[in-house]
């Protein structure tokens, strides 16, 4: 199996933990303010569980198909007959809309960091965070995969700090009121999107080479740090802001209210979160679109980067509506996933990766949680 770079497990790990840290992950504390915090511990537990049986599936589905992308493993395992090539062609369309969107939100949310830390005009920190992101990509996988693992440690200890601030200046009381199975469902569609790395898990496939041990080791901790990232933000920001909560951004309500220099660890949180998902998800779609189009690695970055420019430029919705709406497609995609992993796991007569996780009970329960996570990304809270 060969990939562009080979990655060590700190390397892919961090490519996991920076797919989903990013602008889901920051939207989280909004939807959690409207949930008691009992629900919210319960419903990341449940989400990463469900995401972990999830990311071992694609990445088994990816290892029998060599390490490829998901259009060419739908073109492989999935789509048949006179209209394959307008089915992958729609399924490489969709796939595009989505990363697009998503990344258009990564763009957004930093344009909002640097109006409150510099007052910068949107257009003038969207060009910015573009041109540092999208340079990192340009160069390929490898320094991708160096600049999520230090970014990953760095965020770790930013959280710490920021936490520890948070508890020396003082704390509201955590939402204990049950306010309704709607918002409990939008929160559990947010943190699912917040943990999906599915596009990333084919990258690890190749970069680790194939070695199904570590493979399974880097999805499961990459997976739990996310998810303890996502504990301490919206823990965090809940003490810190005793609900008031806003739809630009965790860390940028924290800096609202406290200032100074927990205003500025937020910020740079903040924009390293983004950066790791902008590497990450603009990555992918450069690979899904050199394999669907043939085209060389460079055109390819500037196709996968330019729209997602151009997007937020248009300053079309806000930064949770952005994320909301790029999860309804990529919770979705996860159902077309599983068929694919069901035909081949059939063809491949064996389960090197998945193992028991992988059997059709397994399959079926994902599909289902999957379709729930859906209705939650369009579920309005009150």
């Amino acid at each position: 199996m060969q990939g562009e770079s080979k990655l060590n497990f700190l390397e892919a790990t961090g490519i996991i933990v920076g797919h989903g840290v990013g602008a889901g992950i920051l939207s989280v504390p909004y939807l959690a303010s409207h949930n008691s915090f009992r629900e919210t511990v319960f419903i990341l537990i449940f989400a990463y569980l469900v995401a972990l049986v999830l990311h071992l599936i694609i990445a088994e589905l990816s290892y029998n198909n060599n390490g490829a992308q998901f259009v060419k493993c739908f073109d492989s395992e999935l789509f048949a007959g006179k209209i394959k090539t307008v089915l992958t062609w729609t399924a490489f369309i969709l796939l595009g809309v989505s990363v697009i969107v998503n990344v258009s939100a990564f763009l957004t949310g930093a344009a909002a960091v640097f109006a409150q830390w510099f007052g910068l005009p949107d257009f003038v920190g969207i060009l910015i965070f573009y041109v540092l992101g999208a340079g990192v990509v340009f160069v390929g996988m490898k320094l991708v995969g160096i600049c999520e693992k230090y970014a990953v440690i760095a965020m770790v200890i930013v959280m710490g700090v920021i936490f520890v601030a948070t508890l020396m200046r003082g704390t509201e009381a955590l939402p204990t009121d049950w306010r309704g199975f709607n918002n409990a469902l939008a929160l559990f569609g947010m943190i699912s999107f917040s943990l999906s790395a599915v596009m990333s898990t084919p990258q690890v496939v190749k970069g680790l080479g194939g070695d199904k041990k570590r493979i399974r080791s880097s999805i499961a901790l990459g997976l739990a740090v996310n998810a303890s990232l996502i504990f301490l933000i919206t823990l965090t920001t809940l003490l810190g802001t005793g609900g008031d909560v806003s739809e630009k951004g965790a860390f940028v309500d924290l800096a609202r209210r406290f200032g100074g220099w927990v205003a500025v660890v937020g910020y740079v949180f903040t924009l390293l979160a983004l950066a790791t998902s902008f590497w990450a998800n603009t990555l992918n779609l450069r690979d899904i679109v050199s394999e669907q189009t043939g085209w060389g690695r460079r055109l390819s970055w500037l196709i996968a980067s330019l729209p997602c420019l151009v997007l937020a430029m248009l300053g079309l919705d806000s930064f949770v509506g952005f994320t909301r709406f790029a999860s309804i497609i990529q919770v979705v995609t996860g159902i077309g996933i599983i068929v694919a992993y069901n035909c081949s796991r059939r063809r491949v007569g064996k389960s090197p990766i998945c193992g028991v996780f992988g059997s059709l009970p397994f399959q079926i329960l994902v599909v289902a949680f999957t379709l729930l996570a859906s209705v939650g990304a369009v579920m309005k809270v009150g």
